[in-house]
């Protein structure tokens, strides 16, 4: 892994913060990047200090002044470019992402397919960054409208997608104007270096201002100085409910913009007219992929009475064949949780939902002996539960998946929306009405909404985002792009009388 760190430009000790390509030494407190695969230290870094927080939020400004002129075709030019580098980095990245965060080797590399895809996107984008024209009441009048850039970003990201969200969220701002401050998760600092150091060779070969690409690292007080900070005009932050609501609230104090993408407690509904072997795919993966740290993860099986025994025995006997292990080698499905931090609160979801009445069909635990040295290997369980369990009606991060009864269809998204969260949601049914239920204003109140399809997975160009307690920010594709830009509408008089709106007049 160190000669992987090396070719993407990290040293075993590192300077965290950078305004393009100038790293800036700090004070601040040093970040240990131990890999949950096995328990290494990987490298250290420096958490940004308020000098170094300083200078790179007036060099971001500055950066402003300029990029804003830039033609957004020429800046969909420059992020062109970071695809074409990324698909070079593609295996050299993915790699990273499996070994800090502890995902797949193949979902690391999925992660990274994706930011190529949302350099793709953007890059079409800067050409179609439309504005309406409208009819004036008023004679030899023109009415229309145009959007301008924002000023500086604040990207606050979390450990699960260490690289993915960034780029959901900078390639789009970039093409709009905007320059960007990004704070990733103090557990996977590595890979942001490497982002850093992927794109910055690109930036300065195009000329582009260092400030328009800045990185700070820390804890959660450095995303605090972001969120407070009134030269931040919007901070995206995703995260936790709680994180969101404290950075909403910071925000929201002093009137700036937030773009939210909290919590998941995504459920699937397995309906009697279900592909039954499609069903399973698609559950077992949305509840295990990540090792069930995905935002969208499945948390919840909610499964008509009919066919819920013999749903139940498949689902047995598929983790069965889970194979637990390093995540880089590509015969395992489940890799570690992040930290202890994380296999804690796993153990204790486990106790919660045993003294809750919850009957495990398939028992956790933690893996310990040979390959699991870290401590961080938990194994995917299964537990028959009741909709009003506390615990059902919480996000835990881990591989826990709770079975449910339903009745009826209409119980079913009852069921299906009875919780604080409202991120993703599925179907498995090849029946079209019951398919139709689920996606009408009375059906699913998620943001993502599917039919066979599983909760997790969502590509580029649909715009990805939840309701309730996951913020209802959207981000990636449709018309996301908004978030980065302000409206301003333009009327122009080209007669030779100043006639008034509403038939007003005001005469001298």
């Amino acid at each position: 892994m160190h000669d992987i760190m090396a070719q993407l430009g990290i040293v075993n000790h590192h300077l965290g913060t950078a305004i393009g390509g100038q790293w800036l030494s700090s004070n601040g407190a040093i970040l240990e990047s131990h890999s949950p695969v096995d328990g290494k230290l990987m490298a250290t870094t420096e958490a940004t200090d308020a000098d170094g927080f300083e200078q790179v939020v007036q060099q971001a400004q500055q950066a402003f002044e300029l990029w804003r002129l830039w033609p957004a075709p020429k800046r969909g030019e420059v992020v062109r470019q970071i695809g074409d580098a990324l698909r070079e980095k593609k295996q050299l990245l993915g790699q990273l992402v499996s070994y800090e965060m502890g995902k797949s080797l193949q979902e690391g590399l999925g992660e990274v397919q994706e930011m190529i895809d949302i350099c793709d996107f953007a890059v079409g984008l800067s050409r179609q960054l439309h504005g309406l024209t409208m009819h004036s009441e008023r004679p030899q009048h023109r009415m229309y409208e145009q959007w301008h850039p924002l000023g500086v970003v604040g990207i606050i990201s979390a450990f699960n997608f260490p690289v993915a969200v960034w780029s959901w969220n900078s390639m789009l701002a970039w093409v709009c104007g905007n320059v960007c401050i990004w704070k990733p998760s103090e557990k996977a600092p590595l890979c942001a270096i490497a982002c850093q150091n992927i794109i910055t060779p690109i930036f300065e070969a195009n000329g582009v201002p260092a400030g328009v690409s800045c990185l700070v690292q820390g804890e959660a007080a450095v995303g605090a100085q972001l969120a407070n900070d009134h030269r931040v005009v919007l901070v995206s932050a995703t995260g936790s409910t709680r994180m969101g609501k404290a950075v909403a609230a910071a925000v929201g104090s002093r009137l700036g913009k937030v773009l939210l993408e909290l919590g998941g407690n995504n459920a699937i509904i397995i309906s009697p007219h279900a592909d039954l072997e499609m069903s399973l795919v698609g559950a077992v993966f949305g509840a295990v992929g990540t090792a069930g740290q995905r935002c969208t993860t499945t948390r919840r099986l909610i499964i008509h009475h009919s066919i819920y025994e013999a749903f139940k025995a498949k689902l047995v006997h598929a983790y069965a064949q889970l194979r637990i292990g390093n995540p880089l080698d590509t015969q395992n499905h489940v890799g570690p949780l992040i930290d202890k931090t994380a296999v804690n609160a796993y153990l204790q979801a486990i106790e919660s939902a045993k003294a809750e009445g919850a009957n495990f069909v398939v028992e956790g635990g933690v893996l310990e002996g040979e390959g699991f040295e870290s401590g961080c290997y938990a194994k995917p369980c299964i537990a028959e539960a009741e909709p009003h369990f506390k615990v059902v009606q919480t996000e835990t991060f881990a591989p826990i998946l709770y079975l449910l009864k339903y009745e009826t269809i209409a119980e079913a998204i009852s069921i299906q929306n009875g919780v604080p969260q409202g991120l993703s949601s599925a179907i498995m049914t090849l029946n079209l009405r019951e398919a139709e239920q689920f996606l009408s204003a009375a059906g699913s109140d998620c943001g993502i909404a599917n039919v066979n399809i599983g909760t997790s997975g969502a590509e580029i160009g649909g715009a990805f985002g939840g309701e309730k307690e996951t913020g209802g920010g959207r981000e990636s594709g449709s018309d996301a792009w908004k978030n980065y830009m302000r409206r301003q509408t333009n009327t122009i008089n080209y007669g030779t009388s100043l006639p008034l709106a509403q038939g007003i007049t005001f005469n001298l």
